[in-house]
């Protein structure tokens, strides 16, 4: 979809996740529209039957029904850069849906990444804080020593809910300022996973996930390049798909954007994680000199590989949100979404995968 759709007055954009409505062809996609203060959930019906494998904006199978304002505890609209929404998650049984907020690591403000509890109706019922170790204090940098807490872009972009209803996961894109260093195009980088009980909001589990190196140099080699674990998807207690968003400034990635006519410099992989064999670091300040045993990961999807009917590289932007699907013929589908940073240079992507065998 090109950036310039508009819905109900509001500019279609920031689309950081993507979780499917149980039981129908409908889906939640979160706005992190926070320019204004006006963050934002659309529900929307996917036909995957209408979808193309085609460089051509366009937006066939795709269709908007509805706009919910994200508001606080007494139903005011959050104050402008206030939040940064970045997953969504359902909770049918309960009737609630849960987002998690980014956090900042900023001059003008330090915000801890957490995990909002919201009503249907998009109105906040309560806040879930992390341990103090994501807590960002210190330098708005992150390099100094005695720095805690999350990096500033590079916090909770990520959440899912067990399929017993039981936990609620979520993780930082990269290290904390105390664990690690961000990823470089030889070294990966040290990002906890976090869990919450979903009947408390009390945090539980948590483990090292690392990520993994640059794929691709940007260019110039000093311009801005990161990667980063942007989104989770239970498939039960300990099992999950892990997707890895990389973004390299003037990288030579596959395929040519529809708006640009350049390679859009990402890269993105799904990944099979698993936890049973992976240390517990509850309680752990820091992961610097100390041996943990990080989860393990089996690479699924590459999906700069992926062609669309014309023979042409798939063009991907900056894919953050993954959820089930629809069956299609007999077959499991999972659909992802990206952010285009309300940027003209960006799209808002919808993709479906079809799942050839079980996980």
């Amino acid at each position: 979809m090109p950036t310039t759709e508009r819905y109900q007055g509001t500019e279609v954009g920031g689309l950081s996740s993507i979780d499917r409505v149980p039981g129908t062809d409908r889906f939640l996609c979160i706005s992190d529209d926070h320019r204004v203060g006006r963050p934002r959930f659309y529900e929307l019906r996917l036909d995957l039957s209408k979808f193309k494998r085609t460089p051509t904006p366009g937006h066939e199978g795709v269709e908007f029904l509805a706009v919910t304002p994200l508001r606080g505890p007494a139903g005011e609209h959050y104050a402008q850069y206030l939040v940064d929404p970045e997953g969504l998650r359902i909770d049918a049984a309960r009737q609630r849906i849960y987002w998690s907020g980014e956090g900042m690591r900023k001059a003008v403000k330090f915000v801890a990444p957490s995990v909002r509890v919201i009503g249907l109706d998009g109105q906040e019922r309560t806040e879930w804080l992390p341990p103090e170790a994501y807590i960002p204090a210190g330098s708005v940098a992150g390099t100094e020593p005695g720095d805690r807490g999350v990096r500033d872009n590079l916090g909770f972009e990520s959440l899912t809910l067990t399929p017993d209803g039981k936990a609620l996961w979520t993780a930082t894109e990269v290290a904390l300022t105390q664990d690690d260093e961000p990823p470089t195009l030889t070294t990966g980088s040290q990002a906890r996973l976090l869990s919450f009980d979903a009947e408390t909001g009390r945090p539980g589990a948590e483990f090292v996930y690392t990520v993994e190196p640059l794929p691709v140099p940007a260019n110039p080699p000093s311009a801005f390049a990161v990667n980063g674990l942007v989104e989770l998807l239970a498939l039960d207690g300990q099992r999950f798909l892990a997707l890895e968003r990389s973004y390299s400034q003037g990288g030579m990635t596959p395929g040519v954007s529809a708006t640009t006519g350049k390679p859009t410099g990402n890269v993105i992989r799904l990944f099979l994680i698993d936890t049973a064999s992976a240390t517990n670091v509850a309680g752990w300040p820091s992961l610097r000199g100390r041996e943990a045993r990080a989860v393990s990961k089996r690479l699924l999807l590459d999906l700069t590989t992926l062609h669309n009917d014309d023979g042409s590289p798939l063009a991907l932007d900056n894919v953050e949100g993954l959820s089930w699907g629809p069956e299609l013929d007999g077959k499991r589908t999972l659909l992802l979404v990206s952010d285009n940073d309300f940027s003209g240079h960006r799209q808002t992507h919808f993709i479906a995968l079809v799942l050839d065998g079980a996980l």
